[in-house]
């Protein structure tokens, strides 16, 4: 198929006009119907195509609370400030007295700012205190266990969210998020959550073109996220149950919801969001080999189908000295996208669509980005709410879970009807019933 590349002066002089407004337009893209009309999947306007400049517009200066002070909050602080001017510190709070002081120690030394010492929270109510010292922004970096509770509370007090993924565990946090999203929009909030590749150029560039019909209906894919270990905390002297647990709570399902759904729900969102389908049930299988603490797996592969009879696979991996891939691939009836590439391709194999950067913007990191795209919401006073769509995609994964753990196929509706709640009743750094905390073994054996 002979290609007929946009003429590149022509291009470079369209998108620099469009900069400024950060709009996204193709990078590279050849006549892919051949001449032929496409058939969008969803109508124009009908879906959200993210306004990306390199930098959040001024407005009113903006009092910043964090929740969790860990490593990724201390990124998205970081991030924040790289995105937007006029960002004030206002309180912090964690369970944990050395978290805070670190969190404290480094806006100091990094931002210049000094945060008030009676607006520093230790402890499981801490979340609160923080949201009631007045702030107007808040970054919620907890285990993701914590987060549909910390995220209604804020809604209830009126404060614009920023949600690390995912944002549920269990099928009650799910129902949580849901309402409180609802209620969010209604109250005209902007929530952003943390799945950053629908603030990542190439990706944004690739669902427009996928809306627009250019890998025509969807018909199936593979979505993988295989690496090798994460983290893990040894327990230490004088840490109780609850401690340890948090300390290291990514190996634990009650406080991670296990990698499917704390890592690998990245990559099942992807696809979601691309189809605009929720699946309607999950035939899942894992295991356990390598993992050091904690009670979750290190692999899981699902079968995913779909209301319209389409199927996705998904795996995902964490063992060292296996075969990596984080990726994406969809096709469609009249082609395929792939994200390792970040090409679209006819069915014949051609590459019709390849994303190029564009040397209008400078700024390309999307854990940036997605504070930009938050940050404008909240200064033009539009509302904008991701947390059902992060919703969905964090029960998808916890459906596929639940699968694995039991062997048997479960249901959406099974799964967002179950009373299934994984947060323990009490709340407090002390002893726990540890016998509850047991590798889940699926099926029944011979005996």
């Amino acid at each position: 198929m002979e290609k007929k590349d946009i003429n590149r002066r022509q291009f470079l002089s369209y998108t620099a006009a469009l900069g400024a407004a950060g709009v996204i337009v193709p990078s590279v893209l050849t006549s892919c119907s051949n001449g032929k009309k496409l058939t969008p999947l969803r109508p124009e306007g009908s879906y959200y195509i993210p306004e990306l400049p390199d930098k959040a517009i001024d407005g009113r200066r903006l009092k910043l609370g964090v929740i969790g002070c860990g490593g990724r909050a201390t990124g998205a602080v970081d991030n924040l400030f790289e995105a937007a001017d006029g960002i004030t510190v206002q309180a912090i709070g964690d369970v944990f007295q050395d978290r805070v002081d670190d969190m404290k120690a480094g806006i100091k030394e990094k931002h210049n700012q000094t945060v008030p010492e009676e607006n520093v929270f230790v402890g499981f109510d801490a979340y609160r205190k923080v949201i009631d010292s007045g702030v107007d922004i808040v970054i919620i970096a907890t285990p993701p266990a914590f987060r549909p509770e910390h995220f209604r509370y804020a809604t209830e007090k009126g404060v614009h969210s920023f949600l690390e993924k995912p944002i549920a565990v269990d099928a009650k946090g799910y129902r949580t998020i849901i309402a409180t999203a609802k209620q969010a929009e209604a109250k005209g909030l902007c929530v952003v959550t943390g799945t950053q590749r629908h603030h990542q150029r190439p990706y944004v560039e690739a669902f427009d073109l996928i809306q627009k019909g250019y890998i025509g209906e969807i018909t199936g894919g593979n979505v993988y996220w295989n690496q090798g270990m994460l983290w893990y905390r040894e327990r230490e002297a004088g840490w109780s149950d609850m401690e340890w647990m948090i300390r290291d709570w990514v190996n634990w399902e009650w406080l991670s919801g296990d990698h499917i759904v704390e890592q690998h729900v990245h990559n099942i969102d992807v696809f979601l969001w691309m189809s605009g389908l929720k699946p309607i049930k999950a035939t899942s299988f894992g295991g356990r080999h390598r993992r050091r603490t904690g009670n979750q797996y290190d692999m899981f592969s699902t079968d995913f189908e779909f209301e319209n009879g389409i199927h996705l696979h998904s795996m995902c991996r964490q063992i060292d000295g296996c075969s990596s891939n984080v990726s994406e691939f969809i096709q469609g009836t009249k082609g395929s996208w792939n994200s390792e590439d970040h090409e679209i391709k006819d069915l014949q194999g051609n590459v019709i669509w390849k994303y190029e950067e564009n040397p209008a913007f400078a700024q390309h990191n999307p854990y940036v980005l997605e504070h930009v795209d938050w940050v404008n919401h909240i200064r033009k006073g539009e509302a904008h709410v991701e947390a059902e769509e992060t919703g969905n995609s964090s029960l998808a994964a916890v459906m596929a879970r639940e699968s694995a753990y039991s062997g048997q196929t479960v249901t959406w509706d099974e799964m967002a009807a179950s009373p299934l709640d994984l947060v323990p009743e009490n709340l407090e750094l002390g002893k726990m019933d540890m016998s509850k905390y047991v590798i889940p073994v699926p099926g029944t054996s011979e005996e």
